[in-house]
């Protein structure tokens, strides 16, 4: 599918500032204060993604934002990501054709780099009316959302029955949750926008594109930095290393570490930083404590498995196992939906897909089904050790599920 692209990148025109996010210590994840946006249209004059960049050290994935035209005028804003300056200036070019935000959505409870966006990004549009998936909560002190910078007067909790809402004529939706897991909760909130036969989720599907996403590669560093095989390699841009970067970069935010990653000693790690030829702050000063196994694009390529839908291993060994029934019941709701195509909140975007693919994405959590797509179980390891961590002295519940 292609897409209409807005790539606002020519540093000789715009000042590094129009990417500044000053918020950035509520969550202070790559690439910290300043955040590029693209915009990309889906539907012609009815639906747009923006995309931004998140992660953790140099492991980042695409994060994104979803606005759809109303019949009547005027947008929804799905998964707010940060009002940069440069984002909003995008918001803001479909406001002057297509009428004002009207409603901003918050679709999930435990998503901080979602939450964390809304109340900054609802203060650009005082007159959008901003709804919340139910049962918010926020750690270590459980504040109302007013004390989280959420406007009082114009925040409502999304009605359990989605007819209730001004956008019914429009949209659909299903909560999925909350799910308790003792620490705090998780909890989903699906739309459908029915005229477009367009699905939005947040965190519970992706798909894995082989390639990098295009905002990704705004930032080439992270790409290069893990396409390396030791840390006496040099940095070098080719196509090859950012496709190579790309790939690992799943396996970590997929699996923390997965089957085909091993963690070199101490001692070599620091042999091996003191002869890098990269030895700046920005290369970690030669740190590079990765080492790959030989068949590790084979764990890459079951992951991705050609693009299919999946739910991310996290969300399996750690949280949608101790509700399986919730779960697979919300999934059963949606793959009663018309929709063909599917806009996660990270990875790929705007994947052309039936229910049917939607619903078989799930049937991990089914004892009696014999899932020949399921993950490999050595690459759920890591996961599934921090699982046991957790429930076995009663810090999260067990799973019903493994």
């Amino acid at each position: 599918m292609k897409h209409k692209e807005t790539n606002e990148l020519n540093h000789n025109q715009i000042n590094s500032q129009d990417y500044h996010w000053r918020f950035w210590l509520t969550v202070p994840i790559y690439p910290y204060s300043k955040r590029r946006t693209i915009r990309q249209e889906v539907v012609k004059d009815t639906i747009w993604t923006f995309d931004q960049l998140q992660g953790i050290f140099y492991v980042v994935v695409p994060i994104r934002m979803t606005v759809i035209r109303l019949e009547l005028g005027g947008l929804l804003v799905y998964a707010p990501v940060a009002p940069t300056k440069q984002c909003i200036r995008l918001v803001q070019e479909l406001v002057a054709q297509y009428g004002d935000v009207k409603y901003i959505i918050l679709p999930t409870i435990s998503g901080l780099e979602h939450k964390s966006c809304v109340g900054p990004f609802a203060r650009k549009f005082p007159q959008a009316t901003v709804f919340v998936a139910p049962k918010q909560w926020s750690f270590p002190v459980d504040l109302p959302l007013s004390w989280l910078g959420f406007p009082a007067k114009r925040t409502q909790v999304l009605p359990a029955d989605s007819s209730q809402t001004p956008f019914a004529d429009e949209f659909d939706y299903a909560i999925l949750g909350d799910i308790n897991l003792r620490l705090g909760q998780f909890e989903e909130v699906a739309f459908l926008h029915k005229r477009s036969q367009t699905l939005l989720v947040t965190d519970s599907i992706v798909s894995i594109p082989d390639k990098p996403p295009k905002i990704i590669e705004q930032d080439l560093y992270p790409l290069l930095f893990h396409a390396r095989d030791s840390a006496t390699e040099a940095i070098a841009d080719t196509q090859g290393n950012r496709i190579r970067g790309w790939h690992r970069i799943c396996l970590f935010a997929m699996y923390f570490r997965s089957s085909v990653l091993e963690i070199s000693s101490i001692g070599k790690t620091i042999a091996d930083a003191w002869r890098s030829p990269n030895k700046s702050a920005q290369a970690y000063w030669g740190l590079y404590p990765f080492q790959w196994k030989v068949n590790w694009e084979e764990s890459f390529n079951s992951l991705r498995n050609d693009g299919r839908l999946l739910v991310a291993p996290i969300l399996q060994t750690l949280i949608l196992n101790r509700a399986p029934q919730e779960t697979l019941q919300w999934a059963d709701k949606i793959a009663c939906w018309n929709f063909s195509r599917i806009i996660p909140c990270h990875f790929d975007s705007a994947i052309d897909t039936t229910p049917q693919e939607f619903r078989q994405a799930f049937t991990f959590l089914e004892q009696n089904i014999n899932n020949t797509d399921g993950l490999p179980q050595a690459d759920l390891q890591t996961l599934k050790n921090i699982d046991a961590l957790l429930y076995k002295p009663g810090i999260v519940p067990p799973p019903k599920i493994n």
